[in-house]
Formats: structure tokens, C-alpha cells, sequence
């Protein structure tokens, strides 16, 4: 997506991420707002803690584990991926393989914010475990280093604490009702993911490999054993590149004949 042109003032974050914040007092963004948006976002996707409390009950795991999942763990799609994968039937190791290979973007948040935030090296294990969606993109919403910080802070903070909060009183519901399966809440999980997700789906390569990957994970169900057709269907996302990369090198072919 093509940037839109900065004030020189606040080009300083964008285009160099080493700069300081020089300037962000007189057009930075008001505190108030970002801690508004922080939090808005926070307690917005903190309250899904609760349908991951109940899915992760369905699946069989204890209160202890799925708090555990919520508290070490802490990026919901991840969490979801894991515990849909044990309530299907599928092996604990390639649920949690499943599990980490969808967590992995985290790490190339990581490398954007590391940059962006600029953290003392003490800070930066304990920044890490907040280092998820939500987070970030509030985060590289902000036009200077300080605004960022704080936005990633507050967003963070509230999202973990409303996240484990909510899963806890999710696990003890799902123990209190019993088979959450009689009362349709096994589906939460699924909904839930897919709430977060569509969103995220603005461009016609994103929703292609989100096809994609649909038809390869529900295609495959009835032949491969429980877990393995989500690590198949992340292979949409390369053959979408591909394609896409075969296309645009065409293109230049192409023109050059019509030039001829």
C-alpha cells in the first residue's frame, strides 16, 4: 500500500526507524487519543479470552492448561489452532506444530517493532510476550516513537490481562454446563477465529489464499489424520506468491511484444 506523503516532521519514524522522537510533542498524536484506541482495541479482542476458556474445556484440557495456554502462550489464533486440533482427534504434536507455525508471523512483528519501539535491551524479553496482531498494528498506527510506545503498552497490557481474565471465567463456565457440545458452544472457537480473521482480508491475494487454504484443509478432513490438513492448507500462502510472482514476470514479456 503506497504511503501517503509525511509532514518532514513526522517522517522521522516512518522512514527511520533509529530516530528519535524529536519533535512528537508538537505533532504527535494526543496521549488521550491513543490510550482511547489502545484500549479500545484491548478490551474488544481481550473479551474472546472467554469463548477460548470454553473451546479449550470442550477439547478435554484442564482449567490449569488452557490458563496456562492464555498466560505462555498469549497470541488467540495460535491457542484456537491448538485446542480445535486436539477436539478433532489429532495428535498433540501436530496440533502444537500446527499451533507454531501459524505463531511464527509474531516474529516478524517482532523484527518491525524492535525497530519502531526501540526498547531498552532489559525491556525487550518482557515486550516480546505482547508481541502479537493487535499490538503491532496499533502500534504502526501512531506517527512518532512515544505515541507508538504507549499505544503498544496499553493495548498489550489490556489485552493480556482481559485475555486471562476471561479465559479463566470460560474454562470454569464450560466446567459448570458440562458437554459444551449439547449447548453448541464447540463452535465459538471457529467463530471466533473466523471474526478476527475476516477482517484482515483486504486485498485479492489475501482472500485468494484464504480460499485457498479453505478448500485444501476442508478438502483433505476425511483423508489425513486430524491437525495435518491445517499445516497442508499453509502452503496456500506460497503457491499464491508463485503464481502471482509468474504473473507479474509476464507482464514486462508481454508488453515488450505489443511494443514490437
Amino acid at each position: 500500500m503506497a504511503e501517503k506523503t509525511a509532514h518532514p516532521a513526522t517522517r522521522d519514524i516512518r522512514e527511520d526507524p533509529s530516530a528519535g522522537t524529536a519533535g512528537a510533542g508538537t505533532v504527535g498524536k494526543p496521549e488521550a487519543a491513543v490510550v482511547r484506541d489502545a484500549l479500545g482495541v484491548g478490551v474488544a479482542v481481550g473479551l474472546s479470552g472467554f469463548a477460548f476458556g470454553v473451546t479449550s474445556a470442550g477439547a478435554g484440557l484442564t482449567l490449569l492448561q488452557t490458563c496456562a495456554l492464555s498466560l505462555l502462550v498469549f497470541t488467540g489464533a495460535s491457542q484456537f489452532a491448538l485446542v480445535g486440533a486436539l477436539a478433532g482427534g489429532g495428535n498433540p504434536f501436530t496440533a502444537a506444530a500446527g499451533a507454531f507455525f501459524l505463531g511464527t508471523r509474531n516474529a516478524f512483528y517482532g523484527l518491525r517493532l524492535s525497530q519502531l519501539l526501540a526498547l531498552p535491551r532489559s525491556v525487550k524479553p518482557f515486550a516480546a510476550q505482547w508481541v502479537i496482531d493487535e499490538t503491532t498494528a496499533v502500534a504502526l498506527a501512531q506517527p512518532d516513537r512515544r505515541s507508538a510506545r504507549l499505544g503498544f503498552t496499553v493495548t498489550g497490557l489490556t489485552l493480556y490481562v482481559l485475555w486471562n481474565l476471561t479465559t479463566l471465567l470460560g474454562a470454569l463456565g464450560a466446567e459448570a454446563i458440562g458437554d459444551t457440545a449439547a449447548w453448541g458452544l464447540d463452535a465459538a472457537g471457529p467463530a471466533v477465529f473466523l471474526a478476527l480473521l475476516a477482517p484482515m482480508l483486504r486485498t485479492a491475494t489475501e482472500r485468494a489464499t484464504a480460499g485457498i487454504a479453505v478448500v485444501l484443509g476442508l478438502g483433505l478432513l476425511p483423508v489425513l489424520p486430524a491437525g495435518v490438513p491445517v499445516l497442508v492448507a499453509a502452503l496456500a500462502a506460497p503457491a499464491v506468491l508463485w503464481a502471482r510472482g509468474r504473473r507479474a514476470g509476464k507482464r514486462p514479456e508481454q508488453e515488450e511484444e505489443t511494443d514490437r
